[in-house]
């Protein structure tokens, strides 16, 4: 829990200001019965109003406080809560933002949400409770009980033999609803996984006719956590049930007994009225005290899954590089021998035995079926994985010598698969220099082939993408990409078939951009069809992880069966087209 102090350090004012009320509310709750019996006792029984009038003054006084401590109490509790989660929660997206690909795989997406929203609302709410009730209901128990003792400690023992029970009670609850709060979240990481994912891919539902298929899938994972809610909250209903009848048999056990002593002239009305005000008030703070540590042992189930996430060792970091200052400024990119596994045991190898140099400026074309290994392959040049075996190098510089930032900040990926956020074009492009005037804005954007049709929308670059960029066509999408990639000016350019949804005479334009524009920037670009590399400085034949061919078109043409066969089969098709 150390970990956490550091959330609270900054408001431990309102930590403290807020119990502190709250304890004074408690001590107006304590005086009230009191004041109460004073009134029937002497005022009542004696017919003496002024005696009413005084104390029930006094009583009004207590409750004004009482008013102001409540409020109060209840604002700075808030306060402190709302504030510890709220950083928290920035900790923890920060947290997740550093993760490499590989942490990223081990959780879904879905379960990542829940901790960020559900998990820490969790949290929220006990430390709220605990704040505003963890000492007034120990402070009541205590003083409700020094009450009831000095007015009458026989009729006051009669609670001892309650408490132990409840205790135990309380305590049976707690160990079994512990587990299924656990239970219980992670049906809602499913749940939530699957609403994403559906809610994400609606287009393709909807082109598929499956909604009928996504209801069913949805009801099946909404039923089992409803199941699994249940199973939890039929163990939390138990609770209330079980205080309310031990209250109500303690408090017919004090006035029967309080009665005959009563009869006996051995106690006043006014003091059973209060021994019995005070009796509820120390079962209620019981009942406040199950609920504290029922909604705890809730809280805990989700600070486990929080703590998981806070304690998730980053596989891919720059703590060791020893060139954290060097940057990209040539952009020459040399595999040495390199192998490649996503199984961090070194599993089935995706890429092996890799070796080749791209010198500054050059296009390196990469070919190969799918599943050969191509995007896994450039995507050791930014380190968004490291190499299993070999090593590759940056200007001569291994990447894991880099700092990260450094070493994406001189690299440009347009990746497979396309993605714009929520706002307008220019703020989307200005992900590659949110320091772009409007002129490079378009410039960049002309070059990607991009210009004509954003400025063919009524609201051109303030025209809003919608989420992940609905409101365009994949050609036009890709053009924005490739748009933003520019704007970065990196001195390596990785376009991972990115040009696969633009016509032919667009991909030649945007190729001649290449060759003007970024002609000092080295430039990997991965394509299905030939005519998209084969003007490439060198052009890498990928097959099963390996690389079977390596050249110029014409070599390749030449000597690589593999890539004779890629092309002739596509000189086919075009002709048949």
């Amino acid at each position: 829990m150390k970990r956490y102090t550091k959330y609270a350090r900054p408001y431990l004012s309102a930590f403290l200001i807020g119990p502190c009320l709250m304890l004074t509310e408690v001590f107006g709750e304590i005086m009230l019965p009191k004041l109460m019996s004073l009134i029937i006792n002497h005022g009542v029984a004696n017919r003496d109003a002024g005696y009413i009038i005084r104390v029930g003054l006094v009583m009004a006084l207590v409750g004004v406080v009482m008013a102001a401590s409540g409020i109060g109490g209840a604002y700075f509790s808030s306060k402190a809560s709302i504030c510890f989660t709220s950083d928290l929660r920035q900790d923890l997206f920060a947290k997740v933002q550093q993760f490499s690909f590989q942490n990223i795989d081990d959780y879904s997406t879905g379960s990542l949400v829940t901790r960020l929203t559900n998990d820490i609302q969790q949290v929220q709410m006990v430390m709220m409770m605990c704040l505003r009730i963890a000492l007034r209901a120990p402070g009541m128990l205590v003083g409700a009980l020094i009450m009831a003792f000095t007015m009458n400690a026989k009729l006051a023992a009669i609670i001892l033999v309650v408490i132990p029970i409840l205790t135990l009670v309380i305590a049976l609850i707690m160990k079994t609803a512990y587990p299924r709060f656990g239970i219980m979240q992670t049906k809602l990481d499913k749940m939530n996984s699957g609403i994403q994912e559906a809610l994400t891919n609606v287009r393709v539902v909807k082109s598929f006719v499956r909604e009928d298929f996504e209801k069913e899938k949805f009801g099946k994972a909404n039923t089992d956590l409803q199941e699994t809610s249940l199973k939890a909250m039929n163990i939390v209903i138990m609770t209330m049930p079980v205080m309310m009848l031990a209250m109500n048999i303690t408090t017919v056990a004090v006035v029967w007994y309080g009665g005959n002593l009563i009869i006996g002239g051995s106690m006043q009305v006014g003091d059973l009225t209060a021994f019995t005000t005070y009796i509820v008030q120390i079962l209620m703070s019981l009942m406040f005290l199950a609920m504290i540590f029922l909604q705890s042992s809730r809280a805990m189930a989700s600070v486990k899954r929080i703590d998981e996430v806070m304690r998730t060792e980053i596989d891919l970091t720059d703590e060791k590089a020893t060139a954290k200052d060097q940057r990209v400024t040539e952009g020459r990119v040399e595999f040495r021998d390199v192998a490649f596994s996503y199984e961090k045991d070194g599993g089935e190898p995706v890429l092996e035995h890799i070796s080749f140099t791209a010198e500054p400026g050059q296009v390196i074309g990469i070919i190969g079926a799918t599943g050969s290994g191509k995007t896994s392959l450039v995507q050791l040049i930014p380190r968004l994985y490291d190499t299993t075996e070999g090593e590759v190098l940056v200007d001569g510089v291994n990447v894991r010598d880099y700092s990260l930032k450094h070493l994406r900040e001189g690299v440009g990926m347009v990746l497979q698969k396309n993605v714009l956020f929520s706002g307008t074009i220019e703020e989307n492009l200005k992900w590659g220099d949110e320091d772009a005037s409007m002129e490079e804005i378009r410039s960049m954007a002309d070059a990607a082939q991009a210009d004509g049709f954003v400025t063919s929308f009524v609201n051109g670059y303030d025209t809003d993408m919608g989420q992940g960029g609905v409101n365009v066509s994949g050609g036009q999408k890709q053009r924005l990409c490739i748009a933003r990639a520019l704007l970065k000016r990196p001195k390596i350019l990785i376009l991972d078939d990115s040009t696969s949804a633009v016509d032919t005479a667009t991909e030649a334009k945007i190729r001649e951009c290449f060759r003007t524009t970024l002609k000092d920037t080295t430039k990997f670009i991965i394509a299905q069809r030939i005519g998209s590399v084969e003007e490439a400085d060198q052009i890498l034949v990928l097959d099963d992880g390996h690389m079977i061919g390596m050249g110029t078109h014409q070599e390749l043409l030449a000597g690589c069966e593999a890539y004779q066969e890629i092309y002739y089969s596509q000189r086919e098709k075009e002709v048949s087209a």
